[in-house]
């Protein structure tokens, strides 16, 4: 029968009491984590947020009535403790932050009884994903969840402190904006009032806080809800969060210096960690060519090699065949991996074909300096031991070999690279390596569109240098835009706008916009431009990610209080649902009938 606690006051929460409390009354309360009956003895560990701390119901020093009702204490049941905090009678418990005390009880009431949960409320279940999301109420009682939602929380806190410092004005924008489906796809809100007609949710709040550039606010920021309808992935997530930040008057170097000074102070508040300042920067083209991937992890080598040069002229078509068709071909040496077994390499092979390869070439260096490969029959013995020169190849080690486009090389290389490092262990979750990406390309072509498509928005401002190539080579511009990478993931990213019309108008056109589809999507926003706009620039970090990497996590899941699963649905809530044909009614809507 459920207690009340009229009458009781919280003293301290569970995890909070230390030896500095030693003969303190106290009043505790919280979740009950074990209950051990040794007869005339029973233990009770109380848990909250905080941690735990162990009441001790003893025969002799606690009334008869109060022992028999902590018995009959089981999981998760709610209670309030008053008592005397002592040192430990018996062993000090070095696992616990309480591990020298415990709580002599005076007074204990059942605010409120459990059922037997489904799973143990303990630290890194073994239980199913799916169950504990259904669950996920008791799931995120379990220490370790807490634990990243309270990070995740002094993370928001120290974020709004700094940049509030830093002069930067908290501004919120819509939730309900106008569709823009350049770029990702939308979630629509269909508008009651005005039927047929629909609200997007924001993917980015980009365009309201350019606007607030344009009307004189200097420095925003915002800690933002996003939403993306996007295809499918096993840790994407259709809403997230973003760390969003504007600054007028200013050129990327201001951006890096105030977002360099803002992950320092993250890091060392919330994790101890030192970030070491400047964070390192790499080029686009540098990146891609050193480890074929736009957010490289650098936390271990293993770098490409481009020998294109050193294959020219070889025999293996392989090779030839796709340097004739303008590719190149790159290698990557797996130090001290020459005795993997074919089996393994095969394996490695189809890893590469998901990345668009059509296979890997490989050079088996042997202890004793002989040589097993896949295509050594179509090179002489002076090519061979060139390529393996340029490899820095050592006995004992294994060279792999990608040869077709570019962006195939890279994407195959660069995943390969990232798949190896997984299976020789050499990632280290407690090593941080920061490093920005500079100078994108401004255009990727798309095949499907059969036109060029802005690499980040059609708002990024293409290098000084590189303006009088968008009428020649669109395809070379580099952009002003930047990504703070952290061990291999893209944390945050940002650019300098375009403030200019006469840029804006010539982005556009290499867009295949016309001056009609533009004012329709962006009207309001180049009108806005007539005005007197600011040189700005901004970035915006995923806050989920950034947490996750904070907290060691694999999983964004893992650092959200209510995530949804791979198909975009909420296990708990069965959210989405079907809902009422009157609802439907009132926003002219109806259901397809679904084909026989």
């Amino acid at each position: 029968m459920a207690e009340s606690m009229q009458g009781l006051k919280r003293s301290h929460r569970c995890g909070e009491l230390s030896a500095a409390n030693v003969q303190e009354t106290v009043t505790i309360m919280g979740w009950v984590q074990k209950n051990r009956n040794k007869g005339g003895l029973v233990f009770v560990d109380v848990r909250d947020r905080s941690g735990i701390i162990q009441v001790v119901f003893e025969e002799g020093r606690t009334d008869k009535a109060l022992l028999e009702k902590a018995a009959g204490l089981k999981a998760e049941y709610v209670v309030a403790v008053v008592g005397t905090v002592e040192r430990r009678s018996g062993a000090v418990n070095e696992n616990l932050s309480t591990g020298e005390i415990e709580v002599v009880p005076l007074e204990l009431r059942i605010l409120s009884e459990s059922e037997t949960p489904p799973f143990p409320i303990e630290e890194n279940a073994k239980t199913r994903e799916e169950v504990r999301l259904k669950y996920r109420y008791l799931d995120l009682r379990r220490p370790d969840l807490q634990r990243n939602l309270m990070l995740r929380s002094k993370v928001a806190t120290l974020v709004r402190q700094f940049l509030s410092e830093e002069g930067f004005l908290e501004i919120e924008t819509p939730m309900l904006g106008k569709s823009t489906p350049e770029g990702a796809r939308d979630y629509l809100v269909p508008s009651r009032i005005h039927p047929g007609s629909f609200y997007g949710l924001p993917q980015s709040p980009q365009l309201y806080k350019q606007l607030l550039m344009c009307s004189g606010y200097d420095r925003y920021f915002q800690i933002a809800k996003c939403f993306r309808d996007e295809d499918l992935r096993a840790d994407r997530q259709p809403e997230f969060t973003q760390i969003d930040m504007e600054l007028s008057f200013v050129d990327v170097e201001d951006v890096i210096d105030v977002n360099e000074r803002m992950l320092a102070k993250l890091f060392k508040e919330t994790l101890n960690v030192d970030v070491p300042l400047p964070i390192p920067r790499m080029t686009w083209q540098e990146a891609m060519d050193r480890f074929g991937s736009d957010k490289p992890d650098i936390r271990f080598g293993m770098e490409l090699t481009d020998v294109t040069e050193v294959v020219r002229e070889c025999g293996f078509g392989v090779f030839t065949g796709a340097i004739e068709n303008g590719g190149s071909v790159r290698g990557i040496n797996a130090k001290g991996q020459g005795a993997m077994p074919r089996k393994k390499i095969d394996k490695l092979t189809s890893f590469v074909k998901d990345y668009g390869a059509k296979g890997l070439a490989y050079v088996a260096i042997q202890e004793d300096g002989s040589v097993k490969s896949s295509f050594a029959k179509f090179l002489s013995e002076a090519e061979m031991n060139g390529l393996i020169q340029a490899m820095n190849g050592e006995p004992g080690d294994l060279l792999l070999f990608a040869a077709d486009k570019n962006k195939v090389v890279w994407d195959s290389l660069g995943a390969l690279r990232l798949e190896l490092a997984k299976q020789l262990e050499l990632l280290d979750k407690n090593e941080y390596k920061f490093l920005w990406i500079t100078e994108f390309p401004l255009l990727e072509w798309s095949e499907e569109q059969n036109r060029y498509t802005a690499m980040h928005h059609p708002f990024t401002m293409p290098m000084e240098e590189d303006l009088d190539l968008l009428d020649k080579e669109p395809g070379k511009v580099r952009a002003k835009a930047y990504d703070i990478v952290l061990n291999g993931n893209e944390i945050g990213g940002g650019s300098v706008r375009i403030f200019q019309d006469n840029v804006q108008e010539k982005m556009f056109e290499v867009l295949g916009f016309t001056k009609e589809q533009a004012y329709s999507q962006f009207g309001f926003l180049l009108d806005a431009f007539k005005y007197g706009v600011p040189p700005h620039a901004g970035l915006a970090y995923g806050l989920d990610r950034l947490v996750m990497l904070m907290a060691k996590e694999d999983s964004i899941r893992d650092v959200i209080a209510f995530p949804k699963v791979k198909d975009a649905s909420c296990l708990m809530t069965e959210a989405p649902s079907v809902v009422d044909e009157k609802q439907l009614e009132e926003l002219g809507l109806e259901r397809a009938k679904e084909k026989e």
